[in-house]
Order: structure tokens, then C-alpha cells, then sequence
């Protein structure tokens, strides 16, 4: 079982899971401890099926190599799962670099921000600009892969990135490289092309892979996913020229050529992501491949490449300046040992020998490391609480005598104080009461000059010398959402819009008010009429609106109405009338002999008025 101190590496690929503990000597050199991988299926048609292997492969690892299910772990995931760029930025301070970042990030990222994990690093460049690596990758993808790694039972450290793995490693691992280096990391469903030039980096990842080569053999024959993966593992090679494949069974060289046609993509890729590298990042050309990857076991595969790349090829070894412990499998970890570069990546990376640190932080992660960071505050502040009750009451502990003679001599003084607490509380009621009436007094007295103010304003709006007004009615009932009719004669109408003024107006004596007695009954069915409150005095309706009557000369007269209505319905303070309410009555189109037409207006308020308050008082 791993102990405390070790590392325990976790490479999460397309097709494969490989697991490794790693120890540190005396002298700061890692060792392997154990080590073993497992197959999944890479078959692109059970995507869905893809978390619960990677579950049950992580399970059986944990299993064979007899390590903690509550050990710390540090993984990587596959380049095809995470979006990589390489940003240019000008020679800006380094305080701004963040926030320069930040803003870059979202303009290259193809999701929102908000939606992904991402990190970034500062990376060597070779001019006055800056250089920057982000990595990103969809929150719920990652999220859902940690909560797979969580349910074995390990606790998540950091999680990198297989390209930056592999980086990290070739960098450790070959320090006498000064030309320019391509590392081929050949994947199931993507390869990984990482160059080195110093400490300077760069990748790129390109959609050919194992997958592509299985997937060629089963349209080739007509089989299925994993029949035509157990092909290519146990029969496969790469087909390189005609006098290679004349000394094959047909079968083989026709599986070969089937290989070799899968993989012609891959050279021009290559040449692609050079030139680009470059023209763009001010690279050189390779001078050296290396390869990696579970596709690198296919036989003459190196031959494949120095013949397309006409450069030197051989088997990436990241175990290179690595020890091998006496419990590891050796013969495997030599047959595999281009596939372990993410499992030394991710020990070199917990012990702090990489130069390239991208962090990316699932949500759980996340949330573990503000505990831990703020794990001190709070013991802190939990020990200040502690101290500080204990002062407390240590200290009220002495004063309790005191407190009770004092309390004594308070609850005496409170009651003598009672005594004149009575008669104050009763003055405040009364003040309260007054100003009430005094309040509802000043309403009053503003109320006097509503209805001046009223008639002012539509003179103001509606005044010409072709149209003249002759009444001007305080309606109640009127409800600002109906179509009035046409006919003033209309019965619901009539009933709807009754005058608050009375028919004998003419005759009330000098000093009694102008509103009629309304009935409150007769009204109680109509709308815009209030019915009585149960047990109490009955509530009085509202003056909803303003019937004017008037008329109108002249041929354009009627015209000149229109544009009266229209000044009242942009400018007036009082009057809120509708641009689709019909609003007159009569309007003839022609006066003919008449010298003047008759013309009814309905004016709806923009603050009804209480028929009791004010100067609509009901007598």
C-alpha cells in the first residue's frame, strides 16, 4: 500500500488508464514504485459508456497496485479533451498580464467564459512580446470526469493537461537537447504534436489517431470496432513500400496498406503545424522526433516517419533520469515505457521540478482549497471566541454581587419613572390625533384650487378662436379602458357617466355647494360607482373625468378640435385622454347653413377626485 509520502500519478487517456505510484530518494531522485495501465474502449459509437469504464479501469488499478482509495492524486487528461491556445501579447507590465489574459481568454475561448475551467501560463519567447499558453476545458465535462475519479475514493490534487504532461517530462528528461524537438504523442483519437526549442513550447493537437486506423479497418472489412482493434494489435504494421509489403502474406500487407492510407494525413499535419510554428511563434524546425503513445506500438511506424519527415525517429523514454523500483514489472514498464511520459509529468509536477504549471481546478477541488486556506483563519478565530467568552465570564463572574444591589436601585428609579410615563404617553395620542386634522386641514385648503388649477390647465391647452366651450360637467362611473359611443343618447352610456353636478344647479342658493346629493344605491350597480361598507357609512364614488361641451366654426374647424385634443394628450398634468378612445360626440363634416356645430368631449382624470375631500364635497 502507497504510503503517505508518495505520489500516486493517474493518466486518463481515450483508450487507456495507467496508474503509477511514485517515492523520492534521500537524494531528491523519483523512483517508480508500482505501476500498471487498463484498456478501454475507444469506439467513438459508445461515447456514453466512456465515464462508467473509466470508473470501473480506476477501481481495478487501485485494486492491483493495492493503493489508498483515500490517497492524494494527481491526473491528467487527454489533449483532445481541453482547448489550447498560444497567445501572443505586447511587452506590457506584469501586473497587467492578468487582466490582459482574462480579456484575451474570452475572445479566443469558443464557449462562454463562464461555462469553463481555464488556466494560463507566462511561457520563454524569443522576442519583446509576450507569450502565453491557456488551456481551457467545459466545467460540466470536467466536473463530471472528477466526480468519476472521486467515487473510487482519492482526493484530487490538480489536474494538468496530457500535452503539458508530456512537456514537462521530455524537457526533465532529455536536458542535453538544444535543436528544436517534435514530440509525436500518437493518442487513440488525436496525436499530440509538442515542440521544444530550450525552454520554449508548443502543441497542437490533430484529429488522427489510433480510432482513425481502427476505424479504416472496419470499413475496409466490414467489421466491428472491436474486431478491427484486435487486428490492428495483433496483425497490424505500417506498410512502407512496395518491396516491403512484396515480402508479406497478402492478408498482412493488405491490413498494412489499409494502416499506412489511415496515417497519410498525419505527415502534412506535421508540415502544417511547423510552418505555423515558424511564421507565427518565430520556431525553428525539428532537427529530432520522438514518439509516444499507445499508436507508436505499431511495427515500422518510426520507419514511417523518417520517411515522410526525413528526420531521425525514435521511442520517447521519460524514464530516462527515473528509477524503477524492485516491485515494478520490468519487462512491461520497458515494452511501455513511451507511454508512461504523463505519469513522470505529474511527479515531476508534485515535486515542483516542472516549468510549466497549468492548473486546472475542478469545482470540488476548488471548493477543498478555500477550506484549507481559510482552515487558519477560522481555528484563529474560534480560539478569540473561546479566550474571549472565558474573560467574559471570568469577569462577570466578580461583578454578579454588584449587579444585583445595582439592579435593585435601576428597577426603583424605572418605577418612579413609570409614574410619568402615563400622562406623557397619553399627550403623545393626542398629538398624534392632531396632526391627523391638521394634516387632513392642509389637504383641504390645497384641494380648494384643484378645480382652478383644473380649468386653467385646459385653457392653456385648448384655446382658439375657432372653437369655444360652453359646460364644463364633473362625470363619475367613467372608466378610462371603455370605447365611449357616439350617441350621448346610449342607455348604458347615460348610465355609466352620470354628472356629480345637480339638475336644479341654477337655483341652489348663493354659498351651497354645486354637487349634487349622488345615490349611492342607484349607483351601486354601475362601474366606477363603490357599493356601502358592511356596517358602516356608505363609500362615496369619484370624479373620473371631465365632460366639456362646446363648439366649433369655420370648415376647419373640426380639424381644429382634433389638434386641441391632441395638445391636451401631450402636455396636460391633469388630463390622461386615450389615443384610441372616441372622445367626440358630434362632428359633422360640413356646417352648411349653421354657423356653428356642437362638439362633446369626455376628459378622463389622471387623478380621480374624491367627491368627499376637498371642494367636491357631497352635501
Amino acid at each position: 500500500m502507497a504510503d503517505s509520502k508518495s505520489i500516486v500519478a493517474l493518466n486518463i487517456g481515450s483508450q487507456r488508464i495507467a496508474m503509477g505510484v511514485f517515492g523520492v530518494s534521500k537524494s531528491g531522485r523519483l523512483t517508480l514504485q508500482k505501476y500498471d495501465a487498463a484498456s478501454i474502449l475507444a469506439d467513438p459509437a459508445a461515447e456514453m459508456a466512456r465515464l462508467p469504464q473509466i470508473r470501473v479501469a480506476i477501481s481495478e488499478l487501485i485494486d492491483r497496485l493495492g493503493i489508498s482509495k483515500s490517497s492524494k492524486l494527481h491526473y491528467s487528461i487527454s489533449g483532445q479533451s481541453v482547448f489550447t491556445r498560444f497567445i501572443k501579447l505586447p511587452p506590457i507590465e506584469d501586473d497587467n498580464i492578468q487582466q490582459l489574459v482574462a480579456f484575451e481568454a474570452q475572445q479566443h475561448v469558443p464557449f462562454p467564459i463562464e461555462e469553463v475551467i481555464w488556466d494560463w501560463q507566462l511561457l520563454d519567447s524569443n522576442s519583446t512580446d509576450k507569450e502565453v499558453a491557456l488551456v481551457a476545458i467545459k466545467g460540466d465535462s470536467l466536473n463530471d470526469l472528477n466526480d468519476i475519479v472521486a467515487d473510487t475514493g482519492l482526493r484530487t490534487v490538480d489536474v494538468d493537461a496530457s500535452p503539458m504532461a508530456l512537456y514537462n517530462a521530455l524537457l526533465y528528461s532529455y536536458p542535453e537537447l538544444e535543436s528544436t524537438t517534435l514530440l509525436i504523442d500518437i493518442g487513440a483519437k488525436t496525436c499530440n504534436l509538442i515542440y521544444l526549442e530550450g525552454k520554449r513550447m508548443f502543441t497542437r493537437s490533430v484529429a488522427v489517431g489510433g480510432a482513425s486506423i481502427t476505424t479504416a479497418i472496419t470499413k475496409q472489412y466490414g467489421i466491428s470496432f472491436s474486431e478491427a482493434e484486435a487486428q490492428k494489435c495483433n496483425n497490424g504494421l505500417v506498410a512502407l513500400n512496395t518491396a516491403h509489403t512484396s515480402q508479406l502474406s497478402e492478408d498482412s500487407a493488405a491490413l498494412a496498406t489499409v494502416i499506412r492510407n489511415a496515417l497519410s494525413k498525419l505527415p502534412a499535419e506535421i508540415a502544417r503545424t511547423t510552418n505555423y510554428f515558424r511564421s507565427q511563434h518565430g520556431g525553428r524546425a525539428p532537427q529530432k522526433i520522438f514518439l509516444s503513445g499507445g499508436g507508436a506500438n505499431l511495427p515500422y511506424i518510426d520507419k514511417f516517419f523518417e520517411e515522410k519527415l526525413q528526420l531521425p525517429v525514435e521511442l520517447f523514454n521519460p524514464l530516462k533520469e527515473i528509477s524503477v523500483g524492485a516491485d515494478v514489472n520490468v519487462e512491461q514498464v520497458s515494452a511501455e515505457a513511451h507511454m508512461l511520459g504523463e505519469l513522470v509529468g505529474l511527479a515531476l509536477r508534485a515535486e515542483g521540478k516542472t516549468s510549466l504549471t497549468i492548473d486546472l481546478v475542478p469545482d470540488q477541488v476548488f471548493r477543498e482549497r478555500e477550506t484549507t486556506r481559510r482552515k487558519p483563519w477560522l481555528v484563529f478565530a474560534s480560539v478569540l471566541l473561546i479566550a474571549g467568552w472565558a474573560v467574559w465570564s471570568w469577569t462577570n463572574m466578580g461583578r454578579k454581587g454588584l449587579s444585583e444591589a445595582g439592579l435593585k436601585t435601576i428597577t426603583q428609579e424605572v418605577n418612579e419613572r413609570d409614574l410619568y410615563a402615563k400622562p406623557l404617553n397619553e399627550l403623545a395620542k393626542k398629538e398624534a390625533q392632531l396632526d391627523i386634522i391638521s394634516s387632513q386641514l392642509a389637504e383641504a385648503q390645497a384641494a380648494r384650487t384643484d378645480w382652478i388649477d383644473m380649468i386653467d390647465d385646459l385653457a392653456l391647452h385648448f384655446k382658439s378662436d375657432k372653437v369655444w366651450l360652453v359646460d364644463f360637467d364633473p362625470i363619475v362611473g367613467f372608466v378610462r379602458s371603455e370605447v365611449m359611443a357616439e350617441s350621448s343618447s346610449d342607455d348604458d352610456s347615460a348610465n355609466i357617466l352620470q354628472s356629480a353636478i345637480t339638475s336644479d344647479f341654477a337655483s341652489i342658493n348663493n354659498g351651497d355647494s354645486a354637487f349634487a346629493q349622488i345615490n349611492i344605491d342607484a349607483m351601486a350597480t354601475n362601474k366606477g360607482a363603490r357599493k356601502p361598507r358592511a356596517g358602516g357609512a356608505p363609500e362615496l364614488p369619484e370624479i373620473t373625468a371631465i365632460r366639456v361641451k362646446g363648439f366649433w366654426r369655420d370648415k376647419d374647424g373640426h380639424k381644429e378640435v382634433d389638434e386641441l385634443i391632441d395638445r391636451l394628450r401631450s402636455g396636460s398634468k391633469y388630463f390622461d385622454v386615450m389615443p384610441t378612445q372616441q372622445t367626440i360626440i358630434e362632428k359633422p363634416t360640413e356646417l352648411g347653413d349653421a354657423y356653428a356645430a356642437r362638439f362633446e368631449i369626455i376628459l378622463p382624470l389622471i387623478k380621480p377626485i374624491s367627491m368627499a375631500s376637498g371642494s367636491a364635497v357631497v352635501r
